[in-house]
């Protein structure tokens, strides 16, 4: 999946000129925490978050707060030399530079324009739907060997049940290097029968896997 199919093509913006208290009423009307900085060619230069503002803000126990602080232009507490992606740039490789770089937000670029926005928020809900947990479904969780088609024998008991996979992920197991754990959502409201199967076929389940649970 390519940024372009999740970023938000509708970015609010400011130019540097603009001050503090129009940043801050535009987050407070949009209900968004980031502002890319931009001039007068929609090239960005420059962000704003809410953190920058509410730190350069006076604190609220000052007995006689500085008001002037509101009309600062925002080229004044903008972040420069800012991290930006590309609609091309696959949605793995940002979630990295996320992690990474500890941001809440990515500006996306293209030939030089602002022509998008990704947050952290963004990426979240992206992982959501490509777990299919938004949908009604239930997950599986199987110990299996690290070996090639293992993949293909697991799957075979979901064909047997005509269960519709939604999702799979596969990640080490952290008690043996030899084996991997396969996380498997599948658009079945009772999996009992297959996880039946799956322990018939000599499968691991490790979950579900309750106390007193009975197949």
């Amino acid at each position: 999946m390519i940024v372009e199919e999740i970023m938000n093509i509708t970015v609010f913006s400011l130019k540097p000129s603009n001050t503090i208290k129009e940043a801050v009423q535009l987050l407070k009307k949009e209900q968004i925490r980031h502002l890319p900085i931009t001039n007068e060619a929609n090239e960005v230069i420059g962000l704003v978050t809410e953190r920058d503002i509410k730190n350069a803000l006076p604190s609220s126990l000052l007995k006689i707060p500085d008001e002037g602080i509101y009309d600062q232009p925002l080229e004044n507490i903008m972040t420069k030399n800012i991290i930006v992606g590309h609609p091309l740039d696959f949605v793995e490789e940002i979630a990295i530079i996320f992690y990474e770089h500890r941001i809440g937000c990515l500006p996306i670029i293209s030939g030089g324009k602002l022509v998008g926005i990704v947050t952290g928020t963004d990426l979240l809900y992206n992982y959501i739907e490509l777990t299919g947990a938004n949908k009604p479904s239930s997950h599986i969780e199987i110990r299996v060997p690290d070996i090639v088609g293992i993949l293909f024998e697991v799957t075979k008991v979901f064909h047997k049940h005509h269960a519709s996979v939604l999702s799979v992920l596969v990640y080490p197991d952290k008690e043996f290097d030899e084996m991997k754990i396969l996380s498997i959502r599948v658009k079945i409201m009772n999996p009992l029968s297959i996880i039946e199967d799956l322990r018939k076929e000599g499968f691991d389940v490790l979950w579900p896997n309750m106390p007193g649970m009975k197949l």
